[in-house]
């Protein structure tokens, strides 16, 4: 599906019609470039790929460099490519927060949140093991048993146990669309996103 790149800026509320509060997050959407357009004749599939956020020529590579020369515009951090975009887009057109009036729900894709090392209550939901007295000790959020030892004497592949947790990348589905402020590239979004403030996720109608 069609969309933009967008910076997450963090998240506040807003009052609806009837005065409830609703708590929404504030993505920065755009504006992105359009630095390629790829044909199934050329490159075997139809995208547009699209520039987002401005980086300095020093700090980009010389491939990318001719890529964005050839394209006319300037060097971008992120690239991403959306298939079936319903006009027709041609290289360095910009696209911003617009595309999505009249929109009225999104899908937002970004890494969520590393939580480090973490045990299986908090990173699969177990209860823990046994009571809290009869001589039990430290071990009250242990996993428990992960095998039998006789038959087949290993512990199968897949086992939820505890590890690494976060740092996934994470979609959230149909958030309703509250507001586009255009003259800010401002994009308000019911509940909350994956994602830390400041980071970079890639919004799809």
């Amino acid at each position: 599906m069609p969309g933009l790149l967008g910076k997450k800026i963090g998240m506040t509320s807003v009052f609806s019609a009837d005065g409830k509060n609703v708590p929404c997050t504030v993505i920065e959407a755009g504006p992105c470039v359009v630095t390629q357009i790829k044909t199934v004749e050329k490159d075997g599939y139809a995208a547009v790929q699209l520039g987002f956020q401005e980086k300095k020529e020093k700090h980009t590579t010389k491939p990318l460099m001719g890529h964005f020369k050839k394209a006319g515009v300037t060097p971008k951090k992120h690239l991403v490519e959306f298939k079936n975009f319903e006009k027709e887009l041609k290289v360095g057109d910009t696209i911003s927060v617009d595309f999505f009036n009249g929109v009225s729900f999104v899908d937002v894709a970004g890494i969520s949140k590393g939580k480090g090392f973490q045990g299986v209550v908090k990173r699969h939901g177990f209860a823990g093991v046994g009571q809290a007295t009869h001589g039990q000790h430290n071990r009250a959020r242990k996993p428990g048993s992960i095998g039998a030892c006789s038959y087949p004497a290993k512990v199968f592949k897949g086992m939820r146990m505890g590890g690494h947790m976060g740092g996934d990348r994470v979609t959230a589905q149909n958030l309703q669309v509250l507001k586009v402020i255009a003259e800010h590239n401002l994009l308000l979004l019911k509940g909350s996103i994956p994602g830390c403030k400041g980071s970079i996720v890639l919004i799809e109608k």
